[in-house]
Order: C-alpha cells, then sequence, then structure tokens
C-alpha cells in the first residue's frame, strides 16, 4: 500500500472508532499522531532495510504484530499512568500502526497468499524476497493504473470527506506550523 492509502485508511479507522467508540470526532493532536502513525512502519523499517542494510526487508520489524503489540501496550501503559485516565494519543498511535501493517497485508489476504502476509509474525515467519530493487525510486516507479491504485485512491477520497466532516482535525496546526517556526528563529511575537 502507498503512503496516501495508509493515511487515509488509518484516518477513517481512528475516525470510526472516535466516533462510534468515544462518542466524538478526532482532536487535531489525535488526527496528526494518527497521520504520523500511519507512517511509522516504513519510517523504521525502510531506512533500517534498505538504506542500512540492519534489517532483511522493508516489512519486518516495525511491521510485525510481534513487535507492535508490546509497543503499543507499553505506549498505552504510560500514557494511562501518566495521565492518570484515558490515553488517546497512544490509542490513536496504536490504530495508525497496526492498521498500517494491515494494509501492507490486504492484497495478499484478499488474493488468500497468506505467506504474503507473513511480515505480520516476523521474525518468527521470515520475510519474503521482493524481485524489486530496495529502495524508494524503484518502488516509486512501480505505481502504475490498477486496481489496487484505484482502490487505494477510492480510500483516500473517503478519507477526505470524512475528514472534511470531522472538521479537518489537524489542519490548522499543521498550516500554523511555518508562522510558528518562523518567529521562533526571528523572535518575532
Amino acid at each position: 500500500m502507498w503512503p496516501w492509502g495508509h493515511l487515509a485508511l488509518a484516518y477513517l479507522a481512528y475516525s470510526c472508532y472516535s466516533r462510534l467508540g468515544r462518542g466524538h470526532r478526532p482532536t487535531a493532536a489525535t488526527a496528526l499522531v494518527v497521520a504520523v502513525a500511519s507512517q511509522f512502519p516504513d519510517l523504521v523499517d525502510k531506512p533500517l532495510a534498505w538504506t542500512l542494510s540492519v534489517l532483511p526487508s522493508g516489512r519486518s520489524l516495525a511491521h510485525s504484530l510481534l513487535v507492535l503489540g508490546p509497543l503499543v501496550a507499553l505506549l498505552y501503559t504510560a500514557a494511562r499512568a501518566r495521565d492518570e485516565g484515558e490515553a488517546p494519543l497512544a490509542v490513536a498511535f496504536g490504530i495508525g500502526a497496526v492498521v498500517h501493517a494491515f494494509g501492507d497485508a490486504l492484497y495478499s489476504l484478499v488474493a488468500l497468499e497468506v505467506r504474503g502476509a507473513g511480515f505480520l509474525l516476523w521474525p518468527v515467519v521470515p520475510p519474503l524476497e521482493y524481485e524489486v530493487e530496495q529502495s524508494f525510486a524503484a518502488h516509486l516507479a512501480l505505481i502504475d493504473a490498477s486496481p489496487e491504485l484505484y482502490f487505494e485512491l477510492l480510500v483516500v477520497a473517503a478519507a477526505a470527506a470524512v475528514w472534511r466532516a470531522d472538521g479537518y482535525p489537524g489542519l490548522g496546526t499543521v498550516l500554523a506550523w511555518p508562522a510558528r517556526a518562523w518567529r521562533s528563529v526571528t523572535g518575532a511575537e
């Protein structure tokens, strides 16, 4: 799945959780955490595998439920202990990161090619060898008009509609960052 598909799928999942499970729309903070977490597995695995050759695959360590599960549980436990109550940012992170992992497994599972989703249990299940060179440029060159791409664009459109209905949480914060950065550099008030 491409980064925009991960972001859209994670936002849809979190918005559903927030609205149905918590009774309110996502906040700016939770929406931003979901956005970052939706990319987290690739931000960890791909550089460590493709650039540093520390991991065997761009889908291994941070894509594994055997790693993500304890990481999310640790973040949630620490957040609950610190806040003495709910841990919405830890939940947002967990949903974003876990949805990413399942998003990468989605096409294999739909095709009933369970081995293609083996990275979810790395290191117990060794990663597949990919035919594509392990680089960002090689993977970006693979973008083509395919049913998978159209599906992801449909998910992006649905997520954009839901984000709009949610009131664009996080947008104001992102748009304010350049002005805040400028003020901190220049000392202007």
